[in-house]
């Protein structure tokens, strides 16, 4: 059961994110984060329809590169695109299941192989349009209580909120445009958190966090500064030198 102070402080701390030029990837890496924590869950993730309807992979916590591959698998099958297309939960309580695996026979084997038992998704939900799903992975086979449930489907509808606010949403199309720009941030994001690796011989959980530690200290936008790291790393000595988290 979730205490109410730490449920109190996780909404607090969403809420101080939903301010003027807030940065969308960043936002919805910490709300993925937290979905796993507040569910007792090992790893959460979120997907995005794309423009074609597509589902595509924006945040994970951990940032793994194998949890990265999981969540994006889920465009072809999973948890993810059936809560996606049915706009309900869906739940899989043991993926190591001949009906889990007749299910869904590709994404059921990876995230056994990964140590993932079990996974939720919750759909994120504007008016009676589904643009996307929240995921919650654990490594035991097990049902999420009600509480649990409602919470995370929570977070989802903040996801929602987050990705549609007032201030940037005016037309239908600005909703296209606003869903766009978060997946190639996440590319840019990406590609940073490889070339970071690369150079400082480190694991991507490492340099994601170098990233967005260094963003949150000196008021970058996490995907500004990612794209700034790919195109002209040289601008950013500081973040080069740092001493890497530890694992």
């Amino acid at each position: 059961m979730v205490a109410n102070e730490q449920l109190a402080e996780v909404f607090v701390e969403i809420a101080d994110t939903l301010v003027d030029d807030f940065d969308v990837i960043e936002f919805l890496g910490l709300l993925a984060e937290r979905a796993a924590q507040l569910s007792a869950s090992s790893a959460g993730g979120l997907v995005l329809a794309d423009p074609r309807g597509q589902l595509q992979f924006v945040a994970a916590s951990p940032e793994s590169v194998n949890l990265l591959e999981l969540f994006e698998l889920q465009s072809q099958e999973g948890p993810c695109l059936e809560c996606y297309r049915l706009g309900v939960p869906t739940y899989a309580l043991d993926l190591d299941t001949a009906e889990a695996r007749t299910r869904w026979p590709s994404f059921a084997e990876r995230a056994v192989r990964l140590g993932l038992r079990s996974a939720h998704a919750f759909p994120l939900r504007h008016r009676q349009t589904v643009i996307g799903a929240l995921n919650v992975c654990s490594a035991t086979p097990r049902s999420l209580d009600e509480p649990e449930a409602t919470i995370v489907q929570a977070l989802a509808d903040v996801a929602t909120i987050g990705i549609l606010q007032e201030r940037t949403i005016r037309a239908g199309e600005v909703l296209t445009e606003q869903l766009q720009a978060a997946l190639v941030s996440r590319v840019s994001i990406e590609q940073a958190k490889g070339a970071l690796a690369r150079s400082m011989n480190i694991d991507v959980d490492q340099a994601f966090t170098m990233l967005r530690n260094y963003a949150r200290a000196n008021n970058h936008r996490l995907s500004e500064l990612a794209r700034g790291v790919v195109s002209d790393p040289a601008r950013f000595p500081d973040l080069t030198r740092a001493d890497p988290p530890g694992p």
